[in-house]
């Protein structure tokens, strides 16, 4: 080991070699070493008084806690954010110079680690997606073959299912081979739809003895799947400084190109966590009618934006308003009063 103290570690991780770069007081590079994950954890042990930087990647909260139990100072960050402190060509070595210095930034964003619970729930709901968007494509599959053969059902999942069970495989006018293929995607479904409604019932348990999912369960918009989700990637919202720092993360807010003194506002950024972001807005459109309808704060600004904006911008926008109601229910630990709801 280096005699000057180490006072930032890079780690570029690895599968299996980890590249490390360790950084002095003065941000020269003092270290380069390739390390295996087991001896990683024993390394940064000795250095206690360090700040052990690593870029937000698939196995880096596990490692964070592994290092914030032994001493070190524990920062991660976007890769994108990293990406321009690379020098020339991409190494090894040179990704976890740029980590180490990047994490020395004073306007450098990090990113909170995350609990095991956290990461459970996260690994939930992406099992969970996955499902549903096999299951969108075996009803896109079955709708298809059925056209084919000039059969049109209504649209809906739920109720294309509940037509195909009035009518039965037998009652289908197709060849009988296409009966027995529709029975058996019809099987498929259904093993799906019992497979997702397991991952349901478990986040709706799992809200039930949270307080903090059971109170962004209140807000309109956001059900067990939301809250459970949110919980997941955004803990208690500690990371952000206002929640138009969440709603901007999420990629609800409008995308600024400006110059010269001119401001230019765009579409929405829609940067982040993409299935967030989806959540938010399939809930906001759900809890539009509902909302507009009310003699309250929001309820006078959505349809104020109804009167001069298309309906889907009025979605986005109330997402992205959510969002903020979301922060504020999580920092200030108080369920939401849709009487005291401020309009934007």
């Amino acid at each position: 080991m280096t005699r000057t103290p180490i006072a930032v570690l890079g780690i570029d991780l690895g599968k299996n070699s980890c590249s490390l770069a360790g950084l002095d007081a003065t941000g020269a590079v003092i270290l380069r070493r390739k390390m295996t994950r087991e001896r990683l954890v024993a390394f940064a042990a000795e250095l206690p008084s360090c700040v052990v930087a690593m870029e937000a990647c698939c196995g880096a909260h596990f490692l964070g806690r592994a290092f914030a139990d032994r001493g070190p100072q524990v920062r991660l960050m976007s890769p994108e954010y990293v990406q321009p402190y690379v020098k020339a060509q991409k190494t090894d070595d040179r990704d976890a110079e740029a980590i180490a210095e990047a994490a020395t930034r004073p306007t450098m964003r990090f990113v909170s680690l995350k609990t095991e619970a956290q990461l459970d729930l996260q690994a939930l709901h992406r099992a969970r997606e996955r499902l549903v968007l096999a299951r969108t494509a075996l009803i896109n599959q079955l709708r298809a073959v059925l056209l084919e053969r000039g059969i049109i059902l209504p649209k809906g999942r739920s109720v294309l299912m509940r037509r195909l069970d009035e009518v039965g495989a037998d009652g289908l006018a197709s060849s009988p081979r296409t009966r027995e293929l529709v029975k058996d995607l019809r099987d498929e479904c259904a093993v799906l739809d019992q497979r997702i409604m397991a991952y349901d019932a478990e986040f709706a348990a799992l809200a039930r003895d949270d307080v903090q999912a059971r109170r962004l369960s209140g807000i309109p918009g956001i059900g067990v799947i939301n809250a459970t989700a949110l919980l997941a990637a955004v803990g208690d919202g500690s990371a952000f400084a206002r929640g138009r720092d969440l709603a901007a993360w999420l990629g609800l807010t409008p995308r600024q190109h400006s110059t010269g003194g001119k401001t230019k506002m765009l579409g929405i950024s829609k940067r982040g966590n993409r299935y967030l972001r989806k959540q938010l807005i399939h809930g906001a459109r759900a809890a539009l009618p509902h909302l507009a309808a009310k003699s309250t704060r929001m309820g006078d600004w959505l349809r104020n934006m109804l009167a001069r904006a298309h309906t889907n911008v009025v979605v986005v926008a109330l997402a992205a308003k959510l969002a903020r109601v979301i922060w504020a229910v999580l920092r200030h630990g108080k369920n939401f009063d849709p009487g005291a709801a401020a309009a934007a």
